[in-house]
């Protein structure tokens, strides 16, 4: 419990006051101990940077000028620059003069965290120092995250075949996860989620960690056949058993022994259905235009975008054969709803042959997607291919301007919500700009996760 008097904020953290003047670094002194804080005074920048490698300090309050005859600032944007180099995500807070504001805002800019005008405002300073402690042990928090998820992540790839596959989020992580832990369960997997979000990388994960691994992988994608078509795609055909066929194995022959993909479910007919039940049940189908049973031992992995409960009731798709189906889902979220994903995405579809610019890093991150990682791609791929330099700019992304409907805008993880304030130095516009959102629904995603932003 803290002491009486003291500010649980502020109690035994560690702030260097960088300025020439002894009595300035007197007045901090006097003032943050006060609240529970200690300060380490220096009375120039060499002996500022000696102190923060002698010791760890939360934070830095440093002056503009440390000689009389100095009016530039150019001896604090140096100290600035020295101090952001070595400690990157230290907060810092700029004592100016009203002589050097624009220097001050220039250098919020490039990474301060904020500036404080000579003679200060107790209250003000005060309070600008708990936000930006906070922020800081909520960077901290989200760091030692960050990296236990990338161990986690690393130690996943280490035990499973995980077929490439690119992510940061942790939505991602754990599905990636869950199909790893059921590939070896000789049982099916439904994978559900909009087109492009990356149904069949999951599928590819089971196959490649699944007990029939060295067996066929035969895909199918039912949406792209004619629906008259699929049985005789999935079952096979006898010669002449309809006009212009011919004796021809179906996928379910070519995928016994191993692990069989079907892709855009929702499209299967009745009668496709039905068949598919059988098969499942009991392993055994006929040609059509043959009345020989044939049997096959075969994985199933299947996948859809259409909500097949809806699809139930509205008797398009069969009961049955849905929970025979169902005995394990795994749902891929929209990629707006992983922002995380998406300059990873980015960067590996590059190919190592350009790179983003800041400009084009924003323009994606705050784009909602509808597309998912298909578009994605295809945007990169295009950018590549007409882009004049090495970099490219948003400009050359060719986004569209996208409208959404009051509510549309998938919820981002905690985490999403974490790195965007730390990236923004606790400024919930640019942070809701990076996100795609506006202020007012960042502030109700950051009370619904429990984040505070300023008192």
């Amino acid at each position: 419990m803290a002491k009486p008097g003291k500010d649980p904020r502020l109690e035994q953290r560690r702030i260097l006051v960088i300025d020439d003047s002894a009595a300035v670094c007197a007045a901090l002194e006097v003032l943050f101990a006060l609240h529970g804080a200690r300060v380490i005074g220096a009375g120039s920048p060499g002996e500022g940077l000696a102190a923060l490698r002698d010791e760890p300090v939360d934070l830095v309050i440093q002056d503009m000028n440390f000689r009389r005859e100095a009016t530039t600032g150019e001896e604090g944007v140096a100290l600035f620059h020295d101090i952001r180099r070595a400690y990157p995500d230290l907060p810092i807070v700029l004592m100016t003069a009203w002589t050097h504001l624009e220097t001050a805002v220039e250098l919020v800019k490039a990474g301060a965290a904020d500036y404080i005008a000579k003679p200060w405002d107790d209250a003000r300073l005060l309070t600008t120092v708990r936000n930006l402690l906070d922020l800081g042990r909520a960077r901290a928090e989200a760091g030692v995250l960050r990296r236990r998820q990338r161990e986690a992540r690393a130690a996943l790839a280490l035990r499973f075949n995980l077929c490439g596959a690119v992510y940061e989020s942790e939505a991602m992580h754990t599905l990636i996860a869950m199909a790893t832990q059921v590939a070896h369960a000789d049982v099916p997997v439904l994978i559900t989620g909009p087109n492009g979000s990356g149904k069949e990388i999951l599928a590819d994960i089971i196959q490649a960690n699944s007990a029939v691994r060295a067996g066929p992988y035969v895909k199918v994608n039912l949406g792209a056949l004619p629906g008259e078509l699929i049985e005789a795609e999935l079952f096979g055909t006898e010669a002449g058993a309809f006009t212009g066929a011919r004796a021809r194995v179906g996928r379910f022959e070519a995928a016994d022994g191993g692990t069989l993909f079907l892709d855009e479910l929702g499209n299967l007919a009745a009668a496709g259905q039905a068949k598919l039940l059988r098969v499942l049940q009991t392993g055994q189908f006929e040609h059509l235009g043959s009345n020989r049973t044939r049997s096959a031992r075969v994985r199933i992995v299947a996948a859809t975008n259409m909500d097949l409960r809806a699809a139930i009731r509205s008797g398009d798709f069969r009961e049955d054969l849905y929970y025979r189906l169902n005995v394990i889902e795994l749902e891929v979220p929209p990629l707006a709803a992983r922002p995380e994903d998406i300059i990873p995405l980015a960067c590996h579809f590059l190919e190592g042959a350009h790179s983003l610019s800041a400009g084009a890093e924003q323009a994606l991150v705050q784009y909602p997607w509808p597309g998912n990682v298909r578009e994605l791609r295809n945007v990169i791929r295009r950018a590549c291919l007409l882009s004049e330099s090495a970099e490219i700019g948003a400009a050359a992304l060719s986004l569209p301007a996208l409208a959404r409907e009051p509510g549309d805008a998938p919820q981002p993880e905690r985490s999403a919500v974490e790195t965007a304030l730390a990236r923004s130095a606790g400024n919930v516009s640019r942070a809701a700009r990076e996100l795609g959102l506006s202020r007012q629904a960042l502030y109700r995603r950051m009370e619904r996760l429990g984040l505070k932003s300023d008192p």
